[in-house]
This record gives structure tokens, C-alpha cells and sequence, in this order.
């Protein structure tokens, strides 16, 4: 429950955020009739349903595995991106169809000072709950709040463009730069969505943890090459914030059972110091015929340090 706690607190308050960005984004849009503005609403109101999303997601991956879910939750989280990722491509397809027909005619935009300002504190707020949120995103590895704090890092770039937007057009006068501008945010979100779906696809896929990471377990099992023989069919996934690690260890056949054991519970252990939220699970192998693709100078039994020997 710990872990879960950081996680439920930043979710609430991008909702709160959200809440009120949307609702003052929306009634400054329309008094405007700015295409601009509307569209970035409807970002921020597709953030809120994301951070909703996210909030609802957090507190269900967090749950233990049960009889139905023997490897946890933690793929809820991993859903959850995609949905979001899928709601934001309508946002952008609803945006562009409000901002094409723009392009025909000269619009009368109002009240250009209030939807600066507006503009201005939306991309200030983003951007605060942003770094809270992709702070502990980052802390507890939860791809939920990464991709809402994407989407609100994106609401910053897209808040200061419509004010910029909104700046030109008082110099100017040419409204045409509103639907522009609402066309360079619908393309903000599509790639927002691109991202998340790829990251989140690679995860129900069961893709390979990161190379880096996996450079981290090998290196760990190298500093036991002393013991073990070799090892094999290593593999790694990752369902939310956890990730899952099975291998093969060929360890020699003159170890007891216990000592074996207990190796193997070292291993885990020192693999859990360097990488969280890891499950490591270590099939445990005689040494055989095989031996002598393994470690020569292992310090094992006399008669294993023989048949390497011989085979060398």
C-alpha cells in the first residue's frame, strides 16, 4: 500500500487540474470563437479523462495477484495508455474537423486578452503537475502516469502555441493563423498517441525489458562466475511497473540441493538491489555432458574441475 499512495495523490491532482482547465478553457474558447482555444479544451478535457484513466488504473494495478491474476495487475496500467492513446487520436480528429472549414472564410475573434491569459496559467499548471507527475512516474515506474504526463507536457507546448497564436493575431489581424495553430495541435496529439500505444504494445506484447536493463543481469550473474557453470534461456518481460525475469542455471551436480537453493536466492536478491519492482524466478541445472561450454575455472567438485579440464 505504500507504493500505491504517491501514485493515487499525483493522479487526484491532475484530475483537479484537469477539471478546471477544461471548464475555463471551454467558456474563454466560445466567448472568443476562437477554433484555437475550443481545440485546446478538448485537449485538456480528453487529459482529464486520461487522468481519470490513469487514477483508476494506479489503484487497480496495485493490487496482489489472485486466483484469476496469478502475475498481479499490473497490465491494467499498460490498457490504460492504450485508452488513453485512443481517445486523444479522436480529440485530434474532432479538431481538425472544427478547424478545416476556418480556412474559407475570415472569422471574428473576440476577447483576445482573456484567452492569453488563460492560455498563459494553462501552460504553467501543465507544466508543474507535468514534472510532479513524470517524477513519480519515474519513481515507481508506472507507464499510467507517464502517459498522463505526457499528455499534460503536451498541453504545455499546445497552450503556448495558441497564445502565441492568439499574440499574432492581435498584431496582425489575421484570424487564419487560429485554424493553423489548431491543426499543429491536433498533430502534437497524434504523435503523443503514437508513442504511448508503441510503449504500452511492446509491454502486453510481452517485449524484453530494455537493453540497459538487461545488461544489469548479466552483469550481476557474471560476478558469480566463480559458482555457477553457465546459464541460459534467459527471459524477461514487464506487465505495468513489474518486471519478470526466468533463467536456466547450470550449477555443478556435486552442490546439495540446499546449497543450490541458496544460490539462487542470493542471485535474485542481488538482481532485486539493482532493478525494482522485479520478479526473478532461476531454474536450477546439474552441470552434465554440456559442461565444458561453461566456466573452466570453476570452483566446484574435483571430478567436474577434471572433465572441464579434459575437455578444454
Amino acid at each position: 500500500m505504500n507504493g500505491l499512495n504517491p501514485k493515487v495523490k499525483v493522479a487526484k491532482l491532475s484530475i483537479i487540474s484537469n477539471t478546471f482547465l477544461t471548464i475555463g478553457k471551454l467558456a474563454v474558447g466560445f466567448s472568443m470563437n476562437s477554433v484555437s482555444v475550443i481545440s485546446e479544451a478538448i485537449h485538456s478535457a480528453l487529459d482529464l479523462l486520461a487522468a481519470i484513466i490513469a487514477f483508476s488504473a494506479v489503484k487497480i494495478s496495485a493490487k496482489p495477484a489472485d486466483e484469476c491474476h496469478n502475475f498481479g495487475h499490473g497490465k491494467y496500467e499498460n490498457v490504460a495508455s492504450i485508452i488513453e492513446a485512443m481517445l486523444i487520436v479522436g480529440a485530434a480528429v474532432l479538431i481538425v474537423c472544427k478547424a478545416v472549414p476556418k480556412f474559407s472564410g475570415q472569422v471574428e475573434i473576440e476577447n483576445l486578452g482573456i484567452g492569453a491569459a488563460v492560455m498563459a496559467v494553462s501552460a504553467l499548471v501543465n507544466y508543474l503537475v507535468s514534472r510532479k507527475l513524470m517524477k513519480v512516474a519515474k519513481e515507481t515506474d508506472s507507464p499510467a502516469l507517464a502517459g498522463d504526463a505526457w499528455h499534460l507536457l503536451t498541453d504545455v507546448y499546445t497552450s503556448l502555441g495558441v497564445f502565441l497564436g492568439i499574440v499574432a493575431i492581435y498584431f496582425t489581424g489575421l484570424t487564419i493563423i487560429d485554424p493553423i495553430i489548431a491543426i499543429v495541435v491536433a498533430l502534437l496529439i497524434l504523435k503523443a498517441a503514437y508513442n504511448l500505444i508503441y510503449e504500452s504494445m511492446s509491454s502486453i506484447l510481452d517485449a524484453r525489458l530494455p537493453e540497459e536493463e538487461i545488461r544489469i543481469i548479466h552483469e550481476t550473474l557474471k560476478a558469480y562466475s566463480d559458482q555457477i557453470i553457465n546459464y541460459h534461456e534467459l527471459r524477461t518481460r514487464k506487465s505495468g511497473s513489474e518486471r519478470y525475469v526466468d533463467m536456466h542455471l547450470l550449477i555443478p551436480k556435486c552442490r546439495t540441493l540446499v546449497e543450490a537453493h541458496n544460490l539462487c536466492d542470493q542471485i535474485e536478491k542481488d538482481i532485486n538491489l539493482r532493478l525494482t519492482n522485479i520478479r526473478v524466478l532461476i531454474h536450477a541445472e546439474p552441470c552434465g555432458a554440456g559442461c565444458f561450454k561453461g566456466n573452466p575455472s570453476i570452483n566446484s567438485c574435483k571430478s567436474c574441475k577434471e572433465r572441464n579440464k579434459f575437455l578444454q
